[in-house]
């Protein structure tokens, strides 16, 4: 796959056009209600500031939380935004998120602080920022999943990090395009070498022992993930 056949792909993708949408929508309100420069400014850096320790918490202690598939009507939407995902990183149905999970986290991570940094227009500039960036983020993480090399160094280094965490221990590298939560808070690893593999990486700790006491994700899933994403247990 080549970089231009990489980019004609993903703005084609339903989710990544609702999200320019929506944006669009936000630089409207703002240009109806705008706030002053320096108030839009800040309400746009808060927001790219925060993406990555947003991200962070959640796919840490959420996507990858031992307590979503406990709650009969959380773990369909836990198979959904993360479990398949981890069954099998190279399905592309399932790289995306949910735009009924997105918006909503995006909203409530940007609009409350752009309000208060500029009203009206600092929260539409926060919502379109957040918007915008997540669309960053998910192209960048085509580049992760998609059989496309990057040449940048950088991109490869970020493509070869999150591989690790998706092929070789899930516990680390909970980053996509930013790795600085990473290492202050001691789940980074730069080498596959650093960390002994996770038998856990594919099913994310939800293994047949776990499903027999909830089973909800596995009858959804047709049994249990063990090893590779392809070999299953049915229960």
């Amino acid at each position: 796959m080549t970089l231009k056949e990489l980019v004609v792909a993903y703005l084609q993708y339903p989710a990544i056009l609702l999200y320019l949408g929506l944006a669009a929508v936000g630089v409207g309100v703002w240009v109806a209600n705008p706030a002053p420069l320096v108030q839009t400014l800040a309400s746009v850096a808060a927001a790219i500031l925060l993406f990555p320790v947003v991200w962070y918490v959640l796919h840490r202690f959420v996507l990858h939380s031992q307590w979503m598939y406990k709650v009969s009507w959380l773990a369909s939407t836990w198979k959904r935004i993360h479990y398949d995902h981890h069954q099998d990183p190279n399905h592309l149905e399932v790289l995306f998120g949910s735009p009924s999970n997105v918006v909503p986290t995006v909203a409530i991570a940007t609009i409350p602080v752009g309000w208060l940094i500029g009203g009206i227009g600092g929260a539409a500039a926060a919502f379109a920022t957040g918007l915008v960036t997540t669309c960053v983020n998910e192209f960048c993480h085509c580049i992760q999943h998609l059989s496309y090399k990057p040449k940048n160094k950088w991109l490869l280094a970020m493509k070869t990090r999150h591989m690790a965490h998706h092929f070789h221990d899930e516990t680390g590298n909970f980053g996509i395009t930013n790795f600085l939560w990473d290492r202050l808070f001691g789940t980074f690893y730069g080498k596959v070498s650093d960390r002994r593999k996770s038998p856990t990486v594919f099913n994310l700790g939800y293994t047949p022992e776990v499903a027999e006491v909830y089973p909800r994700v596995s009858e959804l899933s047709g049994g249990v993930a063990t090893g590779h994403p392809s070999t299953r247990i049915h229960s």
